[in-house]
């Protein structure tokens, strides 16, 4: 594929929300990169859980004039200038009733607000506080070219079958319209991920899955939840994943599953000044696959944590607050992750006591004070718990190295015979 950043460039522009042609535009677009994505629509009215699927929102044009026919805000300019799920109107109004329907930010003035009112019908416009500030009394002409109407709302699905019909899930969302971080750097890095699977040998069976925030996770568990109780081992919820600023984790609502302990592994090992939250700042859809009753072992891995970062939800989160350094850090570190979770088999001894590994040139056949090097110590420590009942994660964190390093260290004992292998689940 291009590189991750021109990637998101060319999604950037796209005016997206819970449903409607923009995000059909977007799967396309991401299905070029991978074919076999499934793409699937459910239609408005259909009973999600305690949600319904609301009706479909498309918008053609949308702009506020002002009194002496100045363009205040304007769609094609910027698809944030307009409330998302605005209902269409052509209305002339003064400013003092325009102003109960105009949105910005007093404390970001340069600053488009993103804001949306998918639930009850409403329109408006967003604009920078700077602007709002400088309108002038008198009458407005706000238009907006909108459709509200029964239709579908759209998600994609990408399964990579592996020997184990065992899961490991990536969930990321479709639903913002411009907005680089908190929206894009999700699905582009979890685009990249599944364009590396697809090349890489893999004993889990992969799911990725692309849904509208909020109601299309909802709407995809209505239709899946038991099967992803039942094979799911790890998921990751894939966001704010392209900006140069630390890592970030935030838990699973449980807290200790294999998800959380892989990622965290992985960024003690990696990217040690990662900030980490805990379930009471959660935002994005680890409200729904952690939910009770639905309890998948899964967490998030950032960058910038949304509602952290100041540009978050507004027309600053552009494509230069995102960098391809900042997305292949995303990428890099989820595919460690996912590596680990490959890594994490089980270790059998298959001798009794310590195993003779100087025949074996595995062990200094000269016993000075200096024969024991870091390595030997590392082998010794790893063969002291290949029980068989631990994993290669567990004995990692008990002798405090890497999985990779530890993974290297077991195979070069299992092709000596040392030890064996199985995978764990």
């Amino acid at each position: 594929m291009p590189n991750l950043h021109s990637f998101l460039q060319r999604l950037f522009s796209i005016c997206r929300s819970i449903t409607g042609n923009g995000v059909r535009q977007t799967l396309s677009i991401i299905k070029e990169e991978m074919p076999d994505l499934q793409i699937h629509e459910v239609p408005s009215g259909s009973q999600v859980f305690d949600w319904t699927v609301p009706d479909e929102w498309n918008i053609t044009e949308a702009r506020l004039t002002g009194p002496d026919g100045e363009v205040i805000a304007d769609f094609s300019y910027s698809n944030l200038h307009v409330v998302g799920y605005s209902e269409p109107v052509d209305i002339m109004l003064p400013l003092e009733e325009l102003q109960e329907h105009l949105h910005s930010r007093p404390d970001l003035p340069e600053a488009i607000p993103y804001v949306t009112s998918y639930y009850a019908r409403r329109w408006g416009f967003c604009l920078k506080h700077s602007v709002r500030q400088k309108l002038k009394p008198g009458m407005y002409h706000a238009v907006i070219k909108s459709t509200l109407a029964p239709g579908h709302l759209t998600y994609g699905e990408l399964v990579l079958p592996g020997k184990s019909d065992k899961e490991v899930f990536l969930s990321t969302y479709v639903c913002h319209p411009s907005m680089a971080n908190n929206e894009l750097s999700g699905p582009v890095v979890a685009t990249a991920l599944a364009r590396w699977l697809l090349a890489a040998p893999r004993y889990y069976t992969y799911r990725i899955v692309f849904v509208p925030e909020t109601i299309g996770s909802i709407t995809y568990l209505s239709r899946n939840y038991q099967q992803l109780r039942e094979r799911v081992i790890a998921g990751f919820n894939l966001t704010c994943l392209g900006d140069d600023r630390a890592y970030s984790y935030l838990p699973s609502r449980k807290g200790d599953t294999l998800a959380d302990r892989v990622a965290l592994h992985v960024l003690r090992h990696f990217a040690p000044d990662f900030v980490s939250y805990t379930y009471h700042d959660r935002g994005s859809d680890e409200r729904q696959y952690c939910a009770p009753g639905i309890d998948l072992p899964l967490c998030s891995v950032m960058r910038t944590k949304y509602h952290v970062f100041p540009e978050y939800h507004t027309s600053l989160d552009d494509c230069s607050l995102v960098t391809e350094k900042g997305l292949q850090g995303g990428f890099e570190i989820m595919r460690k992750i996912l590596e680990a979770l490959e890594e994490n088999v089980t270790f059998q001894c298959r001798v009794l006591c310590e195993p003779q590994l100087g025949r074996r040139g595995l062990y200094p056949t000269l016993s000075t004070r200096y024969s024991c090097t870091e390595q030997v110590d590392l082998m010794m420590d790893l063969l002291a718990y290949a029980d068989g009942t631990m994993t290669l994660l567990e004995e990692a964190e008990a002798v405090g190295a890497d999985i990779f390093r530890c993974s290297a260290v077991m195979r070069q004992l299992e092709e000596q015979g040392v030890v064996s292998h199985k995978p764990i689940g």
